[in-house]
């Protein structure tokens, strides 16, 4: 039997990247999965392409009336919630003389609060449900310690790590399992544009800042969204089920902890 057989999933900033790696995951093993993203044409084209288990949902994290519509439409198509992932976030770097009170509010709202809202919204479906749910924030390496231009990103993602915590100790009473995903550098589409940030304040070549952080990975390479689909598959199945308020590091052993 496939391990998330029937479940009715959210997975925010789906539309690209690691959602919709994650997407395509859950429904090769049984889930019905909601499209979330900001950018509802980006998110049906997506949807399409992943076939009649994935539908599209118009949602923004950082407007509350956003997140309650999204949980409704999946209700609405599904009757249930069961597993929810926290993907949407926004990267910035600078040094901290360079720091920008927009760029602060803009990670804070997306990352942070964006994060918290989304799973109290799906905490409290999944509690009139009465059945638990799995909710699964997407954390990262970042938030682990800090680093000298990324001060606020990392900021945004020790405190994702601080809310898997509260939140998993919070709801396991109802049965509703959070923990975390901590990934290290992830290549893709967005890796460009932190790639230019790094040559921007770095003094380097474009390309450079990607080449390096990708050979320092002890595995040996920068990861593929697919690297981390084992673990967000694992953390939504029973198999996961007395596992509460941990976040995984899925980095190629660039952090032990």
């Amino acid at each position: 039997m496939k391990r998330l057989e029937g479940k009715s999933t959210l997975i925010t900033g789906a539309a690209r990247g690691i959602g919709r790696a994650f997407a395509q995951a859950y429904i090769n093993e049984g889930a019905t999965v909601a499209i979330a993203d900001i950018n509802l044409e980006r998110a049906q084209a997506a949807a399409a392409e992943l076939g009649p288990q994935a539908y599209a949902v118009e949602m923004d994290v950082t407007h509350q009336a956003s997140i309650d519509s999204a949980i409704a439409a999946v209700v609405a198509k599904t009757g249930k919630l069961d597993i929810l992932i926290n993907n949407a976030a926004l990267f910035d770097l600078a040094p901290i003389t360079e720091i920008t009170r927009d760029s602060y509010e803009r990670l804070f709202s997306i990352n942070v609060a964006g994060t918290l809202f989304t799973l109290q919204a799906a905490a409290r479906q999944m509690i009139a449900q009465g059945h638990g749910g799995k909710i699964i924030n997407m954390a990262s390496q970042a938030g682990r310690r800090g680093e000298a231009l990324v001060a606020i990103y990392c900021a945004t993602k020790a405190a994702v790590i601080s809310l898997t915590q509260s939140a998993g100790l919070d709801l396991i009473k109802h049965r509703i399992n959070v923990n975390a995903i901590a990934p290290g550098v992830v290549d893709g589409e967005h890796w460009d544009g932190v790639d230019a940030l790094f040559a921007k304040y770095e003094n380097r070549p474009l390309g450079e800042k990607k080449k390096l952080v990708g050979e320092d990975v002890p595995f040996g390479r920068m990861a593929t969204a697919e690297d981390l689909v084992g673990m967000a598959i694992f953390l939504a199945s029973a198999e996961s089920d007395y596992i509460v308020a941990q976040t995984y590091n899925v980095d190629g052993g660039n952090w032990m902890s």
